[in-house]
This record gives structure tokens, C-alpha cells and sequence, in this order.
């Protein structure tokens, strides 16, 4: 697609804002305020030079918070699982940001050195930008109290990050590439083949978590929800975030 063709294309699909979603039964209004406090949140979305994208993946993130019951990413409790402890220091956007930082300069490092190396800039920036959008179902305080006090009912959790992220990506529309990095940069990747994008993705997650690891930046104990995940998994599962 040439540049004109770009311009036109997203001229003819530019979104009108406000507007509204539903998600989950809930009426979300998506307003310019509230993307531009998710943009100040991860300016590294505006990376994304596919305007139409990168507003997709923006209003994703609004609808996924508010329909959650959160104000903004940072208020997820900053860990690789719900059960893991946490961060020293640091948000859960933090940990995005970074992954984002990582597969993209990995991306750079590969192109270097390899002349027919190519990727999707883009879906690859997306990707990294939502690869744990789910965590807004599985690090939901109430979901995680109700999975606790019954785990026979729907388990515990009854859906991991990665499953309800894909329920986020197509339920706003963005591309099945981004839906396939959110479905399996963690574990659940074991099971399938990877695009280049989403092994990038998944590489720079378990370095991030690895090096957080080993360098000794997981607080020694996890106090969220007063312990109650505590002693779930013992160890945070670095590997598998």
C-alpha cells in the first residue's frame, strides 16, 4: 500500500469519538479524554504509525479497564500472574512498556544483521502493547476472591490472561495477529506455531520476567488482597507470564 493509499484508507475508516462499546453487558463511552490518559499512560502506543491500529488498540484498553473496574493499568497489581509476587518497584504498564521496548529493539537488532529479514512494525508494537490486555479478568480483585472462595465452580483461575485477552482483541476489532500474540506470547504458545511477531513478543516477556528474577527485583512477599494469593504458587512463574 502505497503512502496515498495509507492516507486515504484511513481517512475512509477514521473513528468519530465519543463513542460507545459495550463489553461484558456494560455501556462504555470512549471519549478523547480518556484516550488520551491511556496514551500518557503508554506513549509508546503512538509508535503505531496505522492510525486506524493504533486507535484500536488505544479504545481496546479503554473499554478493557473501565469494563473491569479500573481506572488505569497501573492498577493491576504489577506481577506476571495473579498468584506471583510482585514487582518491587514498577506498575504493570511498566512491565508492557518494557516488553514493548525489548521486541522492538530485538526486531531492529535481527533486521541489522539480516538483510531479508522482515516483520510487521506494527502488529509487532500492538501486539506487545496487549499481549497481557486479559489481566484486566484474571487480576480482578472480585474475580479472584469469588475463584478463591470456590475454585470447583469455574476454577482458579477460570480463564488465564492469555484466553480472555483474545476475547478483548476481537471483541474491539483489532487484527487476528495481535489477537494470536495476546492468545500465545504465555504457556498456551507451547501448543501451536507462533508467527515471528508473537516469538519476538514472547522472548522479550520471558526476558523481562527473567531478569526481574534473577536481578532480584520481586518483593519477598506478596500482601495483594491481604495475602490471599500468596501461597498459591510459591515461586513467581517468570517462565510462564
Amino acid at each position: 500500500m502505497t503512502l496515498v493509499q495509507r492516507l486515504i484508507f484511513n481517512s475512509e475508516n477514521a473513528v468519530n469519538y465519543p463513542r460507545t462499546v459495550t463489553m461484558r453487558g456494560k455501556s462504555i463511552e470512549i471519549t478523547d479524554a480518556k484516550r488520551a490518559a491511556r496514551v500518557a499512560e503508554m506513549p509508546e502506543v503512538e509508535w503505531i504509525k496505522d492510525h486506524n491500529l493504533r486507535d484500536k488498540v488505544i479504545d481496546a484498553w479503554v473499554a478493557a479497564l473501565e469494563a473491569h473496574g479500573f481506572t488505569q493499568i497501573g492498577d493491576m497489581k504489577p506481577s506476571g500472574n495473579y498468584d506471583s509476587n510482585p514487582l518491587l518497584t514498577g506498575t504493570q504498564c511498566d512491565h508492557m512498556r518494557s516488553v514493548c521496548r525489548l521486541a522492538v529493539k530485538t526486531a531492529e537488532e535481527m533486521a541489522g544483521l539480516f538483510p531479508n529479514f522482515r516483520y510487521d512494525r506494527d502488529i509487532l508494537i500492538a501486539g506487545a502493547l496487549c499481549h497481557d490486555i486479559g489481566k484486566v479478568w484474571e487480576f480482578q480483585p472480585d474475580n479472584v476472591k469469588r475463584w478463591k472462595a470456590d475454585s470447583y465452580a469455574v476454577g482458579f483461575p477460570s480463564v488465564r490472561h492469555p484466553g480472555y485477552g483474545v476475547f478483548i482483541c476481537f471483541a474491539m476489532d483489532l487484527p487476528e495477529a495481535v489477537a494470536h500474540i495476546a492468545a500465545a506470547h504465555s504457556a498456551e504458545g507451547e501448543l501451536l506455531e507462533r508467527s515471528l511477531e508473537n516469538t519476538i513478543v514472547h522472548w522479550a516477556d520471558v526476558t523481562f520476567w527473567k531478569t526481574v528474577e534473577a536481578g532480584r527485583q520481586f518483593a519477598a512477599t506478596d500482601t495483594w488482597l491481604d495475602g490471599m494469593t500468596g501461597g498459591v504458587s510459591g515461586q513467581p512463574k517468570s517462565a510462564k507470564a
